[in-house]
């Protein structure tokens, strides 16, 4: 047994079920499945443990600042504090191409917003030597973004949080201008996605410099998974995805700090804008925007 607490947040499905299932199948003593939807996140955890695993549950809603409270007063009461978080509740947007403000606001507040909820309310709780995985995604990559002011701007050493938010600004006021250039992008698919992502991944290193006391924050692109988000296309299983995320948060040496990883468990260098990233097989990408295309509102 190891006696650890852990907390997945959006983990009633896809990787975040995977993560939790195998951070109970590794030993871990406590492991927290948190879901927006109470009753999909108790189905889920009975579910697993008709599998004999033996997981619990918390209602958490990332992008409601009481429920986040709520979550952290009952830490604070019936725990010792944290030693594992999973940010991994994300939402991919309802656009292959282009995006309405609505949609994209959305997609950033859930992706990236919510972090500096959690940040705020959970990160005073994580003990030390705590770890924690921004769930991120190949699309969180700099080599995303054609636009060089943006590249130059978050790739600095001294990159802050105003520097961040200014950036889902400017793609936000872009688009509720219609002054948004599918140029600015290596790839004109999901771009709120894209924005949003980025933005967590930049933000994984300004957390690792201010945290302190022994803790780790890294970034994570898990893969190509055949979950719900991508319609059931992709490259891994949910079991296969679930591996590297839980080497980091149990087997990687803590000296890994403000990385992205991807999902071999190497490490990526997250300003390197010349990596050559492309590892998806063109027609399973191709069945996935055929799949997302259909149900495009």
């Amino acid at each position: 047994m190891i006696n650890k607490v852990a907390v997945v947040t959006g983990a009633n499905k896809g990787i975040g079920l995977g993560i939790v299932k195998e951070l109970c199948r590794r030993g871990v003593s406590h492991v927290y499945l948190t879901a927006r939807d109470e009753k999909r996140g108790v189905e889920a955890v009975n579910n697993l443990k008709v599998e004999g695993y033996n997981p619990l549950f918390h209602q958490l809603d990332i992008t409601n600042e009481e429920s986040v409270i709520r979550f952290a007063d009952f830490i604070k009461t019936e725990l010792r504090g944290i030693d594992i978080l999973f940010n991994n509740a994300a939402v991919a947007g309802d656009y292959v191409t282009g995006a309405t403000y609505e949609d994209a606001k959305r997609v950033i507040s859930v992706n990236f917003d919510s972090i500096l909820t959690i940040e705020k309310y959970i990160f005073p709780l994580l003990n030390n030597n705590a770890r924690v995985i921004n769930v991120s995604s190949d699309l969180g990559h700099l080599s995303k973004l054609k636009n060089k002011y943006w590249i130059n701007t978050l790739s600095k050493d001294d990159l802050t949080l105003v520097n961040v938010k200014k950036f889902t600004e400017w793609f936000l006021d872009a688009v509720k201008n219609n002054t948004f250039k599918e140029e600015d992008f290596s790839l004109p698919y999901f771009l709120s996605y894209v924005v949003s992502k980025i933005a967590l991944s930049a933000y994984t290193r300004i957390q690792q410099k201010k945290i302190g006391r022994g803790i780790s924050i890294n970034s994570l692109h898990p893969g190509f998974v055949k979950t719900s988000m991508t319609k059931e296309t992709g490259m891994l299983t949910i079991e296969q995805a679930s591996d590297t995320p839980v080497y980091l948060a149990l087997d990687a040496d803590q000296s890994i700090k403000g990385k992205y990883i991807w999902f071999d468990k190497t490490e990526k260098d997250w300003t390197n804008i010349s990596l050559d990233l492309n590892y998806v097989n063109p027609s399973v990408f191709k069945e996935l925007l055929d799949r997302r295309a259909r149900e495009m509102p």
